[in-house]
């Protein structure tokens, strides 16, 4: 290496020319620079010292540590720079995401060193692959990839078998020995943890570690998807009998510690098909124009004390899972059916917060207290939006009266910059072996509204109670439901993106104008067959809801303190409020340590995102499942994605989403025009955009991947059939597989 002589830099940096120069390349690591460019950069100003940058320029080629495409032009060697990142594998697509937050890189399978779904990685740039940003993974750091994978076993020959893996990220398949299958069959469905992967293998060992069922059997899929990610498919039978050993006896010296609200008018308003109550409202007047409202909710953590099992169960789960056709409960079922549930005419325990309002739904005072209440009538949300609208039947006016005051609250919410996102959510009828029969639009009524505004109230006025405090004081750590502001760049590629469709987005202006701005897109598209991908997108653009002790406000709600409170049976987040307002408001006790409760935030934030995931996951199953029995049907549908890959489309009618692939818009070369978002045809110039109406035809359907595949309407289609699971990539022999003993391996 050739020493330089240490200028001193013209500008305030104390760095040598040679450091700043390295800096400057490893910072920008795929941009060409000039002597000139750099010397602007670095500050260097007279000829002694721009003569020192291009000889530094030449060391540095020289040395290998700068590479050119022309003389004169230098960029970083990518082949000898070893960068950090994380590893994907979606839908067949590998790619590393760099630590740095920057662009993804592409990587082939060649390159790919058998890296799994989510591993940490090491990897360099190339120049000279494939795609513009292509990288090699030069080490697998650490395995966080799945040490487990879901799928069917299938038989390879004598004593030799394989997995189809259900998850479209993990192409290969897994080879399983008859020693390894402990019990399990062709055509079952298994967890499988993956034992080995020789690098010079295509496909890795592994071991069966649970029997889920016959695949395609309801319960078996259902199984399956909770363990493809990770989460319980059963509630733990001895914590189940620790349940049962709880007193669900309300002592008087227990009512008498707490506001008595038994003799005042209360019920619950939920899902037809509820059965954990956990939020009831109470209303009774104080003088004309003036009422008392109490919003009442399922005092959980009375039963259950920090540390127990229960506790440690229901912490571990973070929340109930609610997949198509079922409930993943995160309480035992006597806690969340029964004991904690607000039953009519039951006496119930509850954490309570009470307002006093007048008829402009201002908040004149309000307190949160403990309670004890016998709710008087259970009702639906159908029951309750037929006395909206009637004004006749149980508790009518009560129930109009809450409406009329929750019409109040929404306008003002909207009015301080709240936004509206009602997108158009699908439910399934499920015959009775779990088959979707029909898909119908979920609509968001009068009755959904009212009980969405109080318990919103609820949560903020909870969350404003502890970190809404006096300049001097700090406030104590305590958990908030948090929304960030979303990206200024995302806004601007979602205003130019709406623009297309004749939509109208202000990206950037106060939080209220570009509300305002929001609201009234989402408004002029309701209706529209685009409706649904633009409410979509407009989500997309947003930030992530969190939990944190760490305020920062709710840019969606418009709301400066927000936390969750109202839902303890099914989110843990909401026992943690309950215990701190009990320590914080009743028991003036110390604060509790507040990174130990953001550890908890992260973990509860983590596994609400499976939980998501999983749902998701199920309702794609019930989609393929659903549009299997209509294969070569036709529909009208509306491009709600596109990529190099291809175009997916989701269908008007039921909101099921397929993927026409490139290879079928065989009319011309298309190409992704990926500033403009859109497929162009070479030759006949035709244009495919996001949005765009299309008419499709269902033309393969692989359920157990959850895959749909869609041809255009005007390509026609040969007699139509279900994905059948032996199809696919090729099943390797034994010998295929590569079993051979190397010596170097990833071992999992």
């Amino acid at each position: 290496m050739v020493k330089h002589r240490k200028l001193r830099p013209s500008g305030n940096s104390r760095k040598p020319f040679a450091e700043q120069i390295r800096d400057i390349f490893n910072d920008n690591f795929r941009t060409f620079f000039n002597h000139r460019q750099i010397a602007r950069k670095i500050g260097a100003k007279n000829d002694m010292q721009k003569k020192e940058v291009v000889a530094i320029l030449e060391s540095l080629l020289k040395e290998g540590f700068l590479e050119q495409d022309s003389p004169g032009r230098y960029r970083r060697n990518l082949a000898d720079m070893v960068l950090a990142g994380t590893f994907t594998r979606q839908h067949g697509r590998l790619l590393v995401q760099p630590d740095n937050d920057g662009t993804p890189l592409y990587v082939s399978e060649a390159n790919a060193l058998h890296a799994l779904h989510g591993d940490r990685v090491e990897y360099a740039a190339i120049s000279h692959g494939k795609y513009r940003g292509e990288a090699r993974i030069l080490d697998v750091v650490e395995r966080r990839g799945k040490q487990q994978v879901v799928g069917t076993v299938e038989a390879l020959g004598r004593k030799e078998y394989a997995l189809r893996v259900d998850n479209r990220a993990f192409d290969n398949r897994v080879y399983l020995s008859a020693t390894h299958l402990h019990g399990a069959k062709a055509g079952e469905k298994v967890v499988a943890r993956l034992l080995d992967w020789v690098i010079y293998d295509d496909s890795p060992t592994g071991e069966v570690v649970e029997i889920l069922g016959a695949s395609g059997e309801n319960d078996t899929e259902m199984h399956a998807i909770l363990a493809e990610f990770g989460l319980p498919t059963r509630y733990p039978e001895e914590l189940e009998k620790e349940a049962d050993k709880i007193d669900d006896k309300i002592s008087a010296e227990e009512i008498a510690r707490r506001e008595d609200f038994r003799n005042v008018t209360t019920f619950t308003i939920d899902p037809y098909d509820a059965k954990d109550f956990d939020d009831a409202l109470s209303l009774r007047p104080l003088s004309e124009n003036r009422w008392e409202i109490g919003v009442h909710i399922a005092d959980v953590t009375h039963y259950i004390k920090p540390g127990t099992p229960i506790d440690r169960e229901a912490y571990r789960r973070g929340t109930s899972v609610y997949l198509v056709d079922r409930t993943v409960p995160m309480l035992p079922e006597r806690l969340c059916n029964g004991i904690c549930s607000l039953r009519p005419q039951e006496d119930k325990l509850c954490f309570s917060v009470v307002f006093e309002m007048d008829a402009d739904a201002n908040v004149l005072a309000s307190r949160i207290v403990r309670t004890v209440i016998c709710s008087d009538r259970r009702f639906t949300y159908e029951e309750a939006q037929e006395i909206i609208e009637t004004g006749t039947g149980d508790c009518a006016e009560q129930i109009t009266t809450l409406n009329s005051l929750a019409v109040i609250l929404r306008r003002r919410r909207f009015e301080k910059g709240a936004i509206d996102f009602d997108r158009q959510e699908m439910k399934f009828i499920i015959d009775e072996k779990g088959r979707p029969v029909g898909i119908f639009n979920k609509v968001s009524e009068d009755a959904h509204k009212l009980i969405e505004e109080f318990m919103l109230l609820a949560n903020r006025t909870v969350a404003e109670r502890i970190g809404k405090v006096q300049k001097r004081e700090t406030p104590k750590p305590f958990v908030y439901r948090v929304h960030d502001n979303p990206d200024p760049e995302k806004m601007t590629e979602l205003s130019t993106f709406v623009r297309r469709l004749g939509l109208a987005l202000q990206p950037a202006g106060t939080r209220v104008e570009v509300a305002d701005s929001i609201n009234s897109m989402l408004k002029h598209v309701h209706g529209a067959p685009e409706e649904n991908l633009v409410s979509m997108l407009t989500i997309r653009t947003m930030a992530k809801a969190v939990y944190t002790t760490r305020n920062i406000g709710h840019y969606g709600l418009a709301f400066d303190y927000y936390t969750h409170f109202t839902s303890p049976i099914r989110r843990y987040p909401d026992m943690m409020v309950h215990r701190l307002l009990e320590r914080y408001l009743i028991d003036n006790g110390r604060a509790v340590d507040a990174d130990e409760l953001e550890d908890r935030c992260v973990h509860a934030s983590d596994m609400e995102q499976l939980a998501a995931n999983a749902e998701r996951a199920s309702i794609k199953y019930k989609q393929a499942e659903y549009l299997s029995e209509r294969l070569g049907q036709v529909f009208d549908g509306t491009i709600s994605g596109i990529s190099e890959r291809g175009i997916f489309v989701e269908i008007d009618e039921n909101k099921c989403e397929g993927f026409i692939s490139v290879r079928d818009l065989d009319d011309d070369y298309y190409t992704f025009d990926e500033a403009s978002y859109c497929l162009c045809g070479r030759r006949s110039r035709r244009i495919y955009r996001l949005g765009d109406p299309m008419r499709i035809i269902i033309a393969k359907v692989d359920i157990e991947r959850r895959q749909i595949d869609f041809v255009p309407e005007e390509k026609g289609l040969a007699p139509a059939r279900t994905f059948a699971p032996s199809r696919g990539k090729r099943i390797l022999s034994p010998k295929e597989f590569g079993l051979r003993k190397a010596k170097k391996k990833h071992r999992l």
